[in-house]
């Protein structure tokens, strides 16, 4: 049996632990903070950015440069292994893209698969290729199964402040500034890999009636797998989705994590990213 590697990018929010333990190979994004370059995850945590964020600094998360990947593939193939590579939405960044043209220019054999989500998004995907590789399914039957376990995660997003959408030039200065008067907090969710803005609550109460009702049509007939929570520095938001959705949906198995500072540049502090997987 010809033997596999994992490689994803930082952005999946699973724990440091799981993926040294089970040898997954990580290429980070890259950060300027104040015109200082940083690597995601190495020089500086996910908490440590969320500071910088409420300090208002000057933020740009960037793709990894296509030498990392080509370097890492080379490495990882010299063995004859084959290497699969999941990796955050290509609506959302350049990375995937970019880890494409990198398998086109290696002598090892790379699959390079589009998650179409981020966070524990993401993090599903590539827990299920560590689980399908070990019982020995191939590299095309791992690509069968990703296109559907794809269909059952839905992933939520409520921004914490509007300054970062307006920074990215996805809601107009005057629309954010009156929005944040008013306390308003956006809900978005990845239609086809992309942020899409569906609902607008002004307390964290009703978001959370909101991201209720629409789970429950998202899970309908199904069952609830895992539910995933990524936040902004923002814990007592986190025991409340916890509490109304145990309630709601029998369910306590919640995973945790701050979010990562691609996440957060785009959702800003206060945000909670919500990721639902069915079976």
């Amino acid at each position: 049996m010809i033997k596999k590697k994992i490689v994803t990018d930082s952005t999946s929010d699973l724990s440091h632990e799981y993926l040294n333990e089970n040898n997954i190979h990580v290429i980070p994004l890259n950060l300027t903070i104040d015109g200082e370059s940083y690597i995601d995850q190495i020089d500086i945590s996910s908490e440590e950015y969320i500071q910088k964020l409420e300090e208002n600094a000057d933020t740009k998360t960037s793709q990894p440069a296509i030498g990392k990947f080509i370097e890492l593939y080379d490495e990882l193939g010299e063995d004859g292994s084959e290497i699969i590579s999941i990796h955050m939405t290509s609506g959302l960044s350049g990375t995937y893209h970019t880890a494409l043209q990198a398998s086109e220019m290696t002598d090892s054999k790379v699959t390079v698969i589009d998650s179409k989500s981020i966070s524990f998004g993401l993090g599903y995907q590539v827990q299920h290729i560590v689980d399908w590789n070990n019982t020995g399914l191939s590299t095309n039957e791992i690509v069968e199964n990703i296109v559907e376990l794809q269909k059952n995660i839905k992933l939520y997003v409520v921004i914490g402040q509007l300054n970062q959408l307006i920074k990215g030039g996805r809601i107009s200065k005057t629309k954010g500034l009156i929005g944040n008067m008013m306390k308003i907090k956006p809900i978005g969710t990845l239609e086809d890999g992309k942020i899409e803005l569906i609902h607008n609550s002004r307390t964290q109460n009703a978001s959370v009636q909101f991201l209720k009702k629409e789970v429950s049509a998202f899970i309908g007939d199904k069952n609830v797998k895992s539910i995933g929570i990524a936040h902004a520095n923002i814990i007592e938001f986190v025991d409340k989705v916890k509490k109304h959705f145990s309630e709601e949906f029998n369910f306590t198995k919640f995973d945790t994590n701050v979010t990562t500072p691609i996440i957060s540049t785009h959702t800003g502090q206060g945000a909670i990213g919500l990721v639902v997987l069915r079976s």
